[in-house]
């Protein structure tokens, strides 16, 4: 691990970094992003600003860090789908457990994610590519489900796995991103997953799932 000017970080330097993206992720859980100061986040980590600067060239370069992390943590939802089944009553549990894993993640990350989402739509290549990395894993796993569903002759053969899959894949984020506001619909989270693992399973097999 180098620092900005190209030095190779010790283990305190490499310490004294992590806590710096530390701080920095605990206050974009209360602060707008916009809002956080390079000085600000220093201070909560007990360091200085020039500190600070060894290690990232501004606050984005440290956000960017952040988000970087976390999309090699969403590359493993794509475990979720590994080696599971689509048929029968598995297909439910791998529904119910797709979904689970997918919410549970955006929950854990919401406040990075937040700040991803915003730069994506406002055309930053950077955080669009990382959006991206964390939703391929999970799409191209489901665009293969349905695939061998259908060359199996278990789903339509007009359907196009991939346009399938990226709408679940959608929807999944879409929710995923509004969890606290479905409380404001009277929709509790207990309601709500299985509600979302349904649709979920008629997307892919077309069917009721067998409870």
């Amino acid at each position: 691990m180098r620092t900005v000017d190209g030095r190779v970080a010790g283990r305190r330097g490499q310490a004294t970094r992590q806590k710096l993206l530390d701080c920095l992720s605990e206050m974009l859980s209360s602060s707008p992003y916009r809002d956080v100061k390079v000085i600000d986040v220093a201070r909560k980590a007990g360091t200085s600003p020039a500190t600070f600067y060894q290690y990232f060239p501004d606050v984005e370069g440290a956000v960017l860090e952040i988000a970087e992390q976390m999309a090699a943590e969403g590359a493993g939802l794509a475990e979720l789908l590994e080696g599971r089944t689509w048929t029968g009553k598995s297909g439910w549990q791998t529904a119910q457990e797709l979904v689970n894993g997918f919410l549970d993640f955006w929950r854990r990350n919401d406040a990075i994610l937040r700040v991803v989402d915003l730069g994506a739509a406002e055309g930053d290549k950077r955080f669009y590519k990382i959006r991206m990395k964390i939703l391929n894993s999970v799409n191209n796993s489901l665009a293969d489900s349905i695939a061998e569903l259908q060359s199996k002759g278990r789903v339509d053969k007009d359907v196009n796995p991939a346009a399938v899959a990226g709408s679940l894949v959608a929807m999944l984020a879409a929710v995923a991103g509004h969890q606290k506001g479905f409380s404001s619909w009277g929709v509790k989270q207990a309601e709500l997953k299985p509600n979302l693992a349904l649709l979920v399973h008629l997307g892919v097999t077309g069917k009721k799932p067998l409870k």
